[in-house]
């Protein structure tokens, strides 16, 4: 039978889990608590949330969410990152911080939406850039080739503009040549 406080505290992770667009499961093990604080101050800064949860409670949380799925990855001491904002953030200062402090932390894997990550596309994750980018290089490549059609459609007018001119600056000369 849980207990008021374990009920309440399956519920908490509930809300954060339904709230979250991406999780990212991490074994802490054998992790100092300053550097634990440390990771957390830099999760806090990229909109994502550290924490450390009972595997029991997370697999009640996950099994009333639907997100059943993800409860392999979960065994042994797990922290779990959870993320609000932009979805590679998470992953970016994981990656950091464990390849920058020499970390003994190891990522298991994950969730984006409903899908289930592997821990190599967690790694993938952390390598895009920002979201502003890829729509920034996404409307780029719908532009090029509108650019390219306009061009193609007004070449066939500034050829025409060109010979024209020709034409003028050629009526000009020989009408300048016949006052002298």
């Amino acid at each position: 039978m849980p207990t008021e406080k374990k009920t309440q505290i399956v519920e908490e992770i509930k809300g954060i889990f339904a709230k979250s667009n991406i999780a990212i499961f991490t074994q802490y093990q054998g992790l100092p608590t300053a550097e634990l604080n440390v990771l957390r101050r830099k999760l806090r800064a990229s909109n994502s949330e550290y924490q450390v949860v009972k595997n029991t409670l997370f697999r009640l949380a996950a099994k009333g969410l639907d997100k059943s799925d993800v409860i392999g990855d979960v065994s042994g001491p797990t922290a779990v990152v959870f993320g609000f904002g932009e979805i590679s953030a998470p992953a970016k200062v994981l990656i950091e911080h464990i390849r920058d402090t020499k970390s003994n932390m190891t990522i298991k894997g994950g969730f984006l939406g409903d899908r289930r990550l592997t821990a190599a596309e967690v790694a993938t994750l952390a390598t895009l850039p920002p979201r502003e980018v890829l729509l920034a290089k996404v409307f780029g490549q719908m532009k090029s080739p509108i650019a390219g059609l306009l061009g193609s459609l007004t070449a066939p007018m500034r050829g025409i503009a060109g010979v024209l001119q020709a034409r003028i600056k050629q009526l000009e000369e020989g009408q300048n040549v016949g006052k002298s």
